[in-house]
């Protein structure tokens, strides 16, 4: 009996899927990774992965910016102070950007401006433990400062006076506040809600960008930042409510400042920053007012003639405003040192 016989295919086996081995990367590409992290991810994790990855985190240059975002949290269970110490530590003076949130002192801005001479970039957000005196002591080491934010903080006016002796770089401000109304009584009370703006303009007069987030300033204040910083390029006065932008106040900002932002401008660019729709709505708020409140001027009017070229219709949102977030400690459960690893 003839058997046919039949020619059988190999069957094609797909190619063993490779597998990625991260650990074998350029060291250049490993650290342009890992730098893409901030500290605290990559003091938790990043620098657990392997030996290798350990001692590119232990190089100064990955700590030229310390970035300890954080969402003002309890529950992370880390000593952020602890963690911050450390990777200033490891920056070895290399140090040029900074961004603490919610757990900075005196203690550890001069830790840090001890160790770090080379800062050109501070940030402080909802940093309600640092002082006057703290900020100030900061600020006379770092002669390189060119930039300064200082978000959700209460200072006084002579911070803003050190920055003017002992900052000649500085050239960006940011001092964003929670927006409210005011109601001015007399020529006294509207100097104290612009003593911060005034001192500004006074002392600050190489600025070139300034951020006023909610300020509590009238067109008092804005005329002093006006004539004190002639060299500004942008100006941000969202939320700022105590302002009148119509006649020829506003025809100044509009002449005057390359890059303008007003009052009714939107925030959600902004962080911290609660919008109507999050349900954080609350009528006894003093801080969240009703829509008329927020129309601070419609229209720029000019007396010129050529009212069509400032033309604008900005009005505030129904209702909107800053969220207050309280002062969080951290429990100390974590300690990280070189020699765990």
């Amino acid at each position: 009996m003839a058997y046919s016989s039949t020619e059988v295919s190999p069957v094609e086996s797909s190619p063993k899927e490779e597998r990625r081995n991260w650990v074998e990367l350029p060291r250049d590409v490993t650290a342009s990774i890992l730098s893409r992290l901030g500290a605290i991810e990559i003091l938790t994790s990043g620098q657990m992965v392997c030996k290798a990855w350990l001692e590119i985190c232990k190089d100064p240059l990955m700590w030229r910016t310390i970035d300890m975002y954080n969402l003002g949290d309890p529950d992370l269970g880390l000593d952020l102070e602890k963690m911050c110490r450390h990777a200033v530590d490891r920056s070895c003076g290399e140090l040029v950007d900074i961004n603490l949130e919610y757990f900075a002192t005196d203690e550890l801005l001069q830790y840090i401006t001890d160790r770090s001479n080379q800062i050109k970039l501070l940030r402080l957000a909802c940093c309600y433990h640092v002082s006057d005196e703290g900020l100030i002591e900061a600020i006379g080491k770092l002669p390189l400062l060119e930039e300064l934010d200082l978000t959700l903080c209460s200072f006084s006016v002579e911070p803003f006076k050190a920055l003017g002796r002992s900052c000649s770089h500085l050239k960006s401000l940011k001092l964003n506040c929670q927006a409210y109304r005011i109601s001015i009584e007399d020529l006294d009370d509207e100097v104290e809600f612009n003593d911060e703006v005034i001192a500004i303009g006074e002392n600050l007069s190489e600025l070139r960008h300034l951020q006023l987030i909610g300020n509590g300033m009238t067109n008092m204040g804005l005329e002093a930042i006006l004539d004190g910083c002639p060299n500004l390029e942008s100006l941000d006065l969202r939320r700022c409510l105590n302002i009148d932008l119509r006649g020829n106040l506003g025809k100044r900002c509009a002449e005057q400042i390359k890059h303008l932002r007003l009052p009714g401008d939107s925030i959600k660019d902004y962080r911290f920053v609660a919008d109507p729709d999050d349900g954080l709505l609350d009528e006894d708020n003093p801080f969240c007012f009703a829509g008329a409140d927020f129309l601070l001027g419609e229209y720029l009017e000019l007396e010129d003639g050529n009212d069509d070229a400032y033309d604008y219709d900005y009005a505030y949102d129904d209702c909107g405003y800053l969220s207050g977030i309280d002062s969080l400690d951290y429990d100390d459960f974590t300690a990280l040192n070189d020699d765990d690893f």
